[in-house]
């Protein structure tokens, strides 16, 4: 049975508790946090009885030796703690970001491959249904190929803490779920990206709650994100709210279940060409979903079948880039050109 320390006992390893839960061959041995009360909560909560809690990783992974190491923590210290795992002999899969730089990133990549261990990040987004079922049907070219996909992000929630506190809130702590999405939909990535933030006023946000993005991708295609999280009323999915526009026709998704799609009849009515609608079909069982529950079950599998995960660091690099090529744009007032 594979066995798992969980790092970092926050209020975001609380959702990887209850996707571990619902997995019968996966073990938790041990909890790590820097305050020790939370670890021992979190084991209480989650009934963890005979998991080992500690404050320091490296004593905790000698007395567990688990099989992987599930990195919750802070991103400013992702670098390290993935350092200790590997050396531990542990595979990693690790909370979004990737890193905080792309440096660090890079780094773990590197370690990764000496270490002969998998790493991957959650990137949970991917793992929906609809967006599972919306590039199968591009792939399909019913509607011909992408050329510009349209986000839009528009929440107001008052979280309290370090976010509100931030700089470049939105693009380094949300944005990059829209982002690697828009990269796995249409299966493009990004080469160059231009981008404004500003803080509206009354806002109570310190920096960057507010983004216009516009990236050149790989395909041709150009991907646009408009997004703030201090714009109150009318508010967004938390997956954004997308329009595909495509050679033949159109793709909306609401970023909740209302996936729709049109594609030119051939007809004309006056001005305009007449549409015909296209159903997409639902979400195909071949294609993983879940979530972290999702992530999770993949990277196991992809331990014991020696294959790498789809949301791997050496491919997730290239999200953590869209987001670091647009705080880059916004700070310099420059295109940037994107690259890993």
């Amino acid at each position: 049975m594979p066995t798992a320390v969980l790092a970092g006992c926050g209020a975001m390893s609380k959702t990887w508790l209850e996707a571990v839960a619902k997995i019968d061959q996966l073990q938790i041995v041990g909890l790590v946090d820097v305050d020790i009360e939370r670890t021992r909560g979190r084991a209480k909560e989650f009934s963890l009885d005979g998991a080992v809690v500690g404050t320091d990783l490296s004593s905790v992974l000698g007395q567990t030796k688990p099989t992987m190491v599930f990195d919750v923590a802070l991103p400013q210290v992702r670098l390290e703690l993935v350092r200790t795992a590997f050396s531990h002999g542990c595979h990693v899969l690790t909370e979004k970001p990737m890193a905080a730089s792309l440096a660090d990133a890079r780094e773990i990549i590197s370690l990764s491959r000496a270490a002969k261990r998998l790493h991957a990040v959650v990137q949970n987004r991917r793992y929906l249904a609809n967006a599972r079922r919306i590039r199968r049907f591009l792939d399909t070219g019913a509607l011909g190929k992408p050329t510009s996909i349209h986000c839009d992000f528009f929440i107001a929630p008052h979280f309290g803490g370090f976010r509100e506190d931030m700089d470049h809130v939105l693009l380094v702590d949300m944005a990059i779920h829209t982002f690697d999405s828009a990269r796995y939909i249409i299966n493009a990535e990004a080469v160059n990206a231009f981008c404004k933030e500003w803080e509206p006023p009354k806002s109570w946000y310190r920096h960057g709650s507010s983004a216009l993005a516009v990236f050149d991708m790989s395909n041709g295609a150009i991907f646009t994100y408009r997004g703030s999280w201090s714009a109150k009323g009318f508010k967004t999915s938390w997956e954004s709210a997308w329009r595909i526009v495509c050679e033949r026709g159109t793709l909306t998704w609401d970023g909740y279940d209302d996936v729709k799609a049109e594609v030119d009849s051939g007809k004309r009515d006056g001005l305009f060409d007449v549409m015909a609608p296209v159903f997409v079909p639902p979400h195909d069982p071949r294609d993983a979903v879940g979530g972290h529950l999702g992530i999770i079950q993949d990277f196991i599998r992809a331990i014991n079948d020696g294959t790498e995960p789809e949301t791997r660091g050496n491919d997730n690099i290239k999200s953590l880039a869209m987001v670091f090529g647009a705080v880059e744009s916004s700070e310099t007032g420059q295109s940037v050109k994107i690259g890993v």
